[in-house]
Parts: C-alpha cells; sequence; structure tokens
C-alpha cells in the first residue's frame, strides 16, 4: 500500500485517486496519525511513501523512516536547493517537482527498490560492530569468530530480522508479524518474547554481550 501524507486534503485525494487508476492500493494519512498508524505495523505493510507540505518536513521524515523502510518519495512546488538538501539529509529517497504522474513516482519507487535488493547481494551478510557474530541471509546459521552458532528456525529468523534492521527499535508485534506472517491466528503473539529471551541468552554466552537491546514495553533493538 502507498501512503500520501499531504496537509492539502485536494492533493493527498488526487495521488490517492491516481494510485487507485493504476490498480495500486494507496490511502492519505496526516503525518501525526500516519506515525501512530505506522507503530507495530510489518516492515513491509508501506510499499511507499509520498510526502508532501506537512509542518516539520525534514523532522517528520527521520521519524517515518525509523519506522519503515519503503520508498519516501517527497513532493516540492518549487525548486529549492536548501529544501531538497535536508530532505535527503532527513532520510528522502527521491524529490520530484510537482505536477507529477503517479507512473513516474511508481517507476521511481520501483528503482529504489531494486537499489536496494541489489545492495542486499553485494552485502548477503551482516556483521556486528566487533566483528565477530556474523548473520547470514540464506537461511544458514550465524557465525560467530568463524563457528557456527546453531539456532532453532524461529530463533535464526529473528536474528536475521533483527540483523537487517541494525540500530531500529523493532515491537513486538513488527517481529511478529516478519516471522509468523505465514501461521495466521494459529500463534499467539507472546510466543516470540520466548523466542527473543532464548536467542539472547545464546549470544550473550558465546559472546559475552548482549547485541540485542530491549526497552520495556518499547521494543528491541540490533544494536551490534
Amino acid at each position: 500500500m502507498y501512503i500520501v501524507v499531504d496537509e492539502r486534503q485536494a492533493v493527498a485525494a488526487e495521488y490517492v485517486a491516481g494510485f487507485g487508476a493504476q490498480d495500486v492500493p494507496a490511502r492519505s494519512l496526516e503525518a501525526d496519525a500516519f506515525l501512530a498508524w505506522l507503530v507495530g505495523k510489518p516492515v513491509d505493510a508501506v510499499t511507499g511513501i509520498v510526502l508532501g507540505e506537512c509542518a516539520d518536513r525534514a523532522t517528520r521524515t527521520a521519524a517515518i523512516r525509523s519506522l519503515s523502510p519503503a520508498p519516501i518519495i517527497a513532493l516540492n512546488e518549487t525548486r529549492s536547493l536548501e529544501q531538497t538538501l535536508d530532505l535527503f539529509t532527513a532520510g528522502i529517497d527521491d524529490v520530484v517537482r510537482r505536477p507529477v504522474h503517479i507512473r513516474e513516482i511508481l517507476a521511481r519507487a520501483e528503482a529504489i527498490r531494486r537499489r536496494g535488493i541489489r545492495g542486499e547481494a553485494q552485502a548477503p551478510a551482516t556483521q556486528d560492530r566487533s566483528g565477530r557474530l556474523t548473520v547470514f541471509k540464506d537461511g544458514r546459521d550465524p557465525e560467530i569468530d568463524g563457528e557456527s552458532l546453531i539456532l532453532p528456525r524461529r530463533e535464526r529468523h529473528i536474528l536475521e530480522v533483527f540483523a537487517s534492521h541494525r540500530g531500529r527499535q523493532l515491537s513486538r508485534t513488527q517481529i511478529f508479524n516478519a516471522v509468523y506472517a505465514d501461521h495466521g491466528s494459529d500463534v499467539e503473539e507472546s510466543v516470540v518474547e520466548g523466542h527473543i529471551s532464548k536467542l539472547r541468552k545464546k549470544l550473550r554466552l558465546r559472546l559475552g554481550y548482549d547485541p540485542i537491546e530491549a526497552k520495556r514495553l518499547a521494543g528491541y533493538t540490533f544494536v551490534g
């Protein structure tokens, strides 16, 4: 789903309708409502974000980026190098000037995703800052100091999710949805906490420190 964030209701409605004409699901949300809506959603809940006019746009961009990896494309009304540079610094992926066709927005978002996929292909593994822990993305068990750490499938998948979002706080719900999306309602969300607890103990035992930071009621962050 694409999300259009713009305080001008007519503009937001125009782009939502444009996505609909291309058979692409979309909805509009105010900036504050969008941030609240994102919390607890799976990391792949949003396909792309169109960010139009709103207060403190650069600050909101950084907040959105901390919650979603989806391509963020900003709409500018005028040419302003300073504004464009501020948006890129805040985490915007691309800046376009209105008017712009929906098909161009879709093409730009797809190009951003392709660059991300190529980047992952070039870097198939993630290491913690010490270089001791290596997390693979192809189903292999992680390695610590060059030796495999044998993990159950769910714990390995959870570690892969953490490593793929290093430095980003993930809620229990986000982790659950990433790991158990194929189970529907057959598995209780609370089960993920047990897996994370076991995973952290194994990492502490082998590493001597815990690369996963937990904050009560907030979530978990891979800080390794």
